[in-house]
């Protein structure tokens, strides 16, 4: 099982905060270090100072990690033109020597594109499978080759489809809960099918939509990597377990029924009723980004049991 650091910095980072994340993440020996992309906080957060950027971030990360992988859950598809992107994703594998890896969706919080302006269209899924295609066919194309796109939202012509990620293929992930286009999509273009902040039995039926999926696209089910993100609260006790939850403005018992709370041994069994589900990576969703003991613990004793 994979362990990877995944944080929410639109609730409230700097850049040097995240440097300082994602540092420990490699240090600790933590798979990844990934983020989301967003321009504005939820909930009761005031989202001091202010949004950073995914791929500025990343880029920043790049130069300054060696090991880690960087990547994003997710990029949010209405914020960049796909053309846009696939030159982004294309220029920070190149930074990092060849560690990104894309998680694409379609975007869904629309106050934060009303606040900075960010046009919010209907038919998000639609346009989704559009920039997949994009995305991948720009990279796909060989040097020396042009690529043309005519869809329904996008339009492409003879496109240099440069520059090129450092790896043969920068894996992509596609996640969700939708029960019919997003196992489709995933069959079609995942290396990565992730469910996000879903129960034990919930994973079991999405991971079986996206293999029944893969099946009919013709695909080996087994080419694609099954992953969660689930938040995480672990304490050497009980008291230290709550000092966390409250920090987060979370509840125990909610953390322990929707996420990876308690003990680290509790932890580590939650971890493992995920694995028999056909998990092998988990994101660890880190919500107070200063407390990097939290980090140490769960390397110490929750991560070196799973190795």
């Amino acid at each position: 099982m994979d362990l990877r650091i995944f944080t929410e910095p639109q609730q409230g980072a700097t850049y040097d905060t995240l440097l300082t994340v994602a540092k420990a993440t490699e240090d600790l020996g933590f798979d990844a270090f990934f983020r989301s992309d967003h321009y504005l906080s939820m909930g009761s957060a005031d989202g001091l100072p202010g949004p950073t950027d995914a791929w500025i971030t990343l880029a920043g990360l790049a130069r300054e990690t060696n090991r880690i992988r960087l990547g994003t859950l997710m990029t949010a598809g209405t914020f960049r033109l796909p053309g846009v992107l696939a030159i982004q994703v294309a220029q920070v594998d190149q930074m990092s020597g060849g560690r990104v890896e894309l998680g694409l969706g379609a975007g869904w919080f629309e106050e934060e594109h009303k606040a900075y302006g960010i046009p919010f269209p209907k038919e998000k899924i639609a346009r989704l499978e559009e920039q997949l295609e994009i995305v991948t066919g720009l990279w796909a194309t060989e040097a020396g080759q042009t690529f043309d796109y005519h869809g329904t939202y996008y339009d492409l012509t003879k496109s240099p489809a440069l520059p090129k990620p450092a790896q043969p293929k920068v894996p992509v992930l596609i996640g969700g809960h939708g029960a019919t286009r997003t196992p489709r999509l995933a069959a079609r273009f995942a290396d990565e099918f992730n469910m996000p902040f879903g129960s034990i039995e919930d994973t079991v039926r999405q991971f079986g939509r996206v293999r029944d999926a893969a099946r009919e696209a013709g695909r080996d089910p087994g080419d694609l990597v099954y992953s969660n993100a689930l938040v995480v609260c672990v304490g050497k006790d009980d008291q230290e377990v709550a000092r966390r939850a409250a920090a987060i403005g979370r509840e125990v018992d909610e953390l322990k029924t929707n996420g990876l709370a308690g003990s680290p041994a509790e932890v580590v069994d939650k971890i493992g009723r995920y694995t028999e589900t056909g998990s092998s990576r988990i994101y660890l969703q880190v919500l107070d980004l200063h407390d990097l003991d939290h980090l140490e613990l769960i390397s110490a004793q929750v991560q070196s049991q799973l190795s």
